[in-house]
């Protein structure tokens, strides 16, 4: 393939990125429970053919202390997001079609980092699906990972970092 090729596939690369921070970067404060606790704005780019929605899990897997992490813990579930829609604007509600699902916190919005001890990692995961999922209610990660075994044509990921400033 030339060099062209290559850049022409890269460019097509399904991807997600944060304009508030880089990968593995650190989430600025104001996406936290020590500031505005307001959902980052996150932009997509080339979601494969056939796709006919997205879904996103935000999570952190260094509950409750990084240096001896207990379980997971689900920050957001959205499902349904519109194939096209290319972004979520930072603190912005969800597009139209789209369905919130249930956090660990019991939430159906945004929660950002607020670790007790420690620099979290918080994994953004951003599925392309085959099919729309339909109206399920709110469902928890499990319940999403279930509904879109099967369905998955693509994953694109970022990861942020959080450290609680004041204690």
């Amino acid at each position: 393939m030339s060099s062209a090729g290559i850049a022409l596939a890269l460019a097509l690369e399904f991807a997600l990125r944060s304009a508030a921070f880089a990968d593995h970067g650190a989430i600025p404060e104001r996406f936290t429970c020590e500031g505005d606790d307001v959902s980052p704005p996150l932009a997509w780019s080339a979601p494969p053919s056939g796709t006919r929605s997205l879904a996103l899990v935000v999570d952190d897997p260094d509950a409750p202390d990084p240096a001896a992490p207990k379980r997971t813990w689900v920050h957001w579930v959205v499902y349904d997001l519109p194939a096209g829609a290319g972004e979520l604007a930072a603190g912005a509600p969800l597009p139209g079609g789209a369905r919130a699902g249930s956090s660990d916190f019991g939430a159906s919005h945004w929660r950002g980092p607020c670790p007790p001890v420690g620099r979290h990692r918080y994994f953004f995961k951003l599925y392309a699906l085959d099919v729309a999922l339909g109206e399920r209610g709110a469902l928890t990660k499990a319940d999403l990972e279930k509904a879109m075994a099967g369905h998955v044509l693509a994953q694109a990921g970022l990861v942020g970092t959080y450290e609680q400033a004041r204690r």
